[in-house]
């Protein structure tokens, strides 16, 4: 049998049930597609189900708030990714009428639609031969073939997708191929492979030249940048506190935090601080006593190590435009600031 049969019909007995696979519906695939970049099945779930419940069609949300589609993304990180999801809704209600694009070339010109999205659109729900390349599909490919080549590297990506479009041309059902590889490599050819449960184990090159481990292989990895930043949490007395939203196209963008010192260290003196400072009278503030304790969050991104303090500092004066402490949640925030409110200040 050949490989392209044999994994239709292992895929066929042994997919997940997951809710985006109820139907082939474009909108459901695509915000299924955007939820699971960055992010594990296990989580998705719920947010893709919350999500849906939230906003059941495209048009319910081109029709909703960007604050709305950010608020129900919360938790999910790199909200470039709602950002980009409400935009795109909206120019597919007024320059499509609400349908999808059903080729490849129309879908990946729409914004946050790349190569692995637009595929897998076009393949599942209007089924075109455009092989998906992710990273499970790198990994099965490039063990299957024995490829020992940085599989970051754009010329060895190009040539697996090429390999993968051979496979994929040869089966009537170009969606549940692509899926049927992502699978695969998701449930059996993992990073810690279960390689004695492997259908292909007696033609994979890598298998039989015990060189499963070695394969895929990686660039070194670039070094992880790491950041301090300092938030000032200012209460007064009417348990009110300062919030702003974050306009720099950084990590968090658009979301709301407390005002913030980035230096090149935490702050463990803050009074003495100049930026600290300057921000008081800029803004006219009366300090009336500091929480000793300083609270500390590391917080892992995928490029970047943030070591985030919290200095909770209370006001003699009311403070200008404040907001009270209770309907923070009311604000789309990131998860360090999340779990700091939880914890101090709720």
């Amino acid at each position: 049998m050949t490989i392209e049969k044999s994994l239709l019909k292992w895929y066929n007995f042994n997919k997940r049930d997951l809710p985006w696979r109820k139907n082939t519906d474009a909108y459901r695939i695509w915000v299924s597609e955007i939820i699971l970049q960055q992010t594990k099945i296990s989580n998705g779930k719920k947010y893709f189900i919350n999500f849906i419940d939230k906003f059941p069609t495209i048009n319910h949300l081109a029709e909703a708030t960007e604050e709305q589609v950010l608020k129900k993304w919360e938790g999910l990180g790199y909200y470039n990714r709602a950002i980009n999801l409400h935009k795109t809704s909206k120019k597919i209600v007024k320059n499509f009428n609400g349908n999808f694009p059903d080729s490849y070339d129309e879908l990946i010109k729409l914004n946050g639609i790349g190569d692995y999205t637009a595929s897998a659109i076009a393949s599942i729900c209007f089924n075109k031969y455009n092989p998906v390349i992710d990273g499970n599909v790198l990994r099965f490919l490039s063990r299957f073939y024995g490829i020992k080549r940085p599989i970051d590297s754009i010329i060895v990506k190009k040539e697996i997708k090429q390999i993968a479009y051979t496979l994929i041309i040869k089966t009537k059902s170009p969606g549940d191929f692509n899926q049927a590889m992502m699978e695969y490599g998701a449930l059996v050819c993992k990073p810690f492979p279960d390689c004695v449960k492997c259908i292909f184990k007696t033609n994979c090159i890598s298998f039989k030249n015990n060189e499963v481990k070695l394969v895929p292989i990686k660039s070194k990895n670039k070094k992880k940048i790491k950041r301090y930043l300092n938030y000032l949490v200012f209460i007064d007395a009417h348990k009110k506190t300062l919030i702003k939203q974050r306009i720099k196209k950084d990590i968090w963008y658009k979301l709301f935090e407390f005002p913030l010192i980035e230096q090149d260290k935490l702050i463990n003196d803050i009074k003495s601080n100049n930026e600290f400072n300057n921000y008081l009278n800029e803004n006219n503030i009366q300090i009336d006593k500091f929480e000793k304790d300083i609270h500390t969050i590391k917080h892992i991104l995928s490029h970047q190590t943030l070591f985030i303090s919290f200095h909770i500092i209370n006001t003699k004066d009311k403070l200008n435009n404040g907001v009270e402490i209770s309907s923070l949640t009311n604000f789309t925030l990131p998860v360090p600031i999340i779990k700091f409110i939880d914890k101090c200040l709720i």
